[in-house]
């Protein structure tokens, strides 16, 4: 059952033929929209404009001597970074994605680790990049995006993608022509994860393809849809479903200005699908929930709502009217959100789909290419992390007493392994299976639940397992709560108690004591009185026994997830 009525897909063999043919079939069609410096308004690039400058740029990387090499690729999202990537997996060499927020000296050890031959970068990194210049690395060649001209150490992006198109133009078919191993390695991830070390992920073309192809089974999106690209590009999530995803299926990216532009690019771009993380969806749905409050009045909003899904269930959709001016805010065509990187709160989803915008949420690794369950636009739990892709095992491992256990699974999207690291590669795949680290269960409806990470886990003085991300959503709930990091303490007794670091939302308490709204005249006695309804929700052996206030963020990886081996270390 629950994988009636599949989108149909075409069938890829690799990102080269995604690309030619996806050139052929959309040609003049719009692939991207792009400000170039200095222009406010979008331009269009289309498809039979990308495959040629990508044909250009990998001839003019194989013509530097770089055939079979690693190369990293470092920047903002932007065309040039498209290009780029394209460029070198589809007949080049090996692409090393890199996070643009890195300092110096971790960008240097991993371009050490990898091996890298050549760098591309936008002139946003360029004083990190060059801090390497003077350095014993493999580096031979420095390639800047905002580079116009060849200047001592550093070739300019234009002047070779220039050279390129001349070399194509003059019979040049070194790249055109190259051939595809779809199952060797062609991507080195290195994840950004919440451990200390990164891990060096393999993938192949055949891993992408597959992930694709199943995703896109899942979905309905369309050569009429736009997407806004706010996610970090190097992040597999991103790159796969936010970039490589788009170019297969014939939509549209629009590259977001930064993230205090989204409302404006959405309306500019006309976008129709945004892929994002939990945080960015739950800031701007409380965003947009406490502008409706203020203008119409908290009862005048839970009656439209209330009206609105009392009519939706006698099959009357008027949310798209009823709610205008939220659909107007942001840009009028949005149909669809899309949230990845970490479990949503299901009230969000469950918010926005009132508001007539579908949010569904999928879970996935590197490791996986990175998706592994997705729920569906027509079928879908907003408490569940989603179904099995189509044509990948999913099953638990180890269950205890209440079906949850380590999620494993097997299928042609997972990873080759760990980089020069046959110790964790082979701590990872048994039997063909990768241990995802991550605990939940799978219903009765083959849907995937997420409790959390399996080293995340707090173990009580009884054994009992807690879950701490599942008491952080309860947390986060609050109006008074920014973020909040739950962990265990062991006690001279030999007990374990749960307790929580919390960012209070310091604006909105003031603002309550003020009004005498608040349950509390101090923020300890307003956190403390919600943790109290937090607790109520909870067996006992959850409850948060302690907590500190803290204003300062979490330390967090550019997916906004919390790095937990820095702040636990606190």
């Amino acid at each position: 059952m629950k994988y009636e009525n599949l989108y149909p897909v075409r069938p890829i063999k690799n990102l080269k033929d995604m690309l030619n043919s996806s050139a052929e079939i959309y040609s003049s069609k719009a692939a991207f929209l792009s400000k170039p410096k200095g222009q406010s308004d979008y331009v269009p690039i289309s498809y039979t404009q990308y495959k040629k400058d990508v044909d250009a740029f990998g001839t003019a990387l194989i013509d530097l001597g770089l055939k079979g090499s690693k190369i990293a690729l470092i920047g903002e999202n932007r065309y040039e970074w498209s290009i780029s990537y394209l460029s070198i997996v589809n007949g080049t060499g090996i692409v090393v994605p890199l996070d643009k927020e890195l300092p110096p000296n971790e960008i240097e050890s991993l371009i050490e680790r990898s091996k890298a031959e050549a760098i591309i970068y936008s002139g946003s990194v360029a004083d990190k990049v060059n801090t390497l210049m003077d350095k014993p690395t493999t580096i031979k060649f420095f390639i800047g995006m905002d580079v116009s001209e060849n200047n001592g150490n550093v070739l300019s992006f234009e002047d070779l993608l220039n050279k390129g198109r001349d070399l194509v133009q003059k019979g040049d078919r070194r790249f055109i022509d190259a051939e595809i191993d779809e199952n060797a390695m062609n991507m080195l991830l290195f994840t950004s994860g919440t451990t200390e070390k990164a891990k060096a992920v393999m993938l192949s073309h055949r891993n992408i393809c597959e992930n694709l192809m199943n995703m896109c089974a899942m979905l309905y999106i369309d050569d009429k849809d736009t997407f806004l690209s706010i996610l970090p590009i190097h992040h597999t999530y991103e790159c796969t479903c936010g970039f490589l995803c788009q170019i297969y299926r014939g939509s549209t990216i629009a590259y977001c200005e930064g993230l205090r532009h989204i409302l404006k690019n959405l309306k500019e771009s006309k976008c129709t699908i945004m892929l994002g993380v939990p945080l960015v969806f739950e800031s701007m749905y409380r965003q947009i929930m406490g502008q409706a409050i203020k203008q119409k009045g908290k009862f005048a909003v839970r009656f439209a709502l209330g009206l609105s899904n009392t009519l939706l269930k006698l099959g009357i959709d008027i949310r798209k009217k009823l709610f205008k001016q939220i659909h107007d805010a942001l840009g009028g065509h949005i149909r669809l959100f899309i949230s990845g990187a970490a479990g949503i709160d299901p009230q969000i989803a469950k918010g926005f789909r009132s508001l007539g915008i579908n949010l569904v949420q999928g879970y996935g690794l590197t490791e996986c290419a990175p998706i592994v369950a997705l729920n569906r636009d027509i079928w879908y739990k907003d408490e569940a992390a989603g179904l099995p892709l189509p044509n990948l095992e999913v099953k638990i491992h180890d269950p205890d007493e209440n079906g949850i256990g380590e999620i494993i699974c097997k299928g042609p999207s997972v990873m080759l392994g760990y980089y020069e690291d046959p110790e964790a590669t082979a701590e990872a795949i048994k039997d063909g299976w990768f241990f995802t680290g991550d605990s939940g269960f799978i219903d009765k409806d083959g849907f995937v639940h997420i409790t959390g990470r399996k080293k995340n886990v707090i173990i009580t003085g009884n054994g009992k397992n807690v879950y701490p991300e599942e008491i952080e959503t309860l947390l986060n709930r609050s109006p008074y709560i920014k973020e909040s990091l739950v962990y265990g303490k062991g006690e001279s007794d030999g007990d374990t108690i749960v307790c929580a670091r919390i960012v209070p939302d310091r604006e909105k308490i003031e603002e309550d004591i003020k009004n005498n709204a608040a349950p509390g005249t101090t923020a300890e006695e307003i956190i403390g009185h919600e943790i109290k309804k937090v607790n109520q929700q909870l067996v006992t052996y959850k409850h948060i026994k302690d907590f500190t206030l803290q204003d300062e963020e979490f330390a967090k990886t550019t997916t906004r997830k919390i790095k937990r081996f820095i702040e636990l270390k606190k």
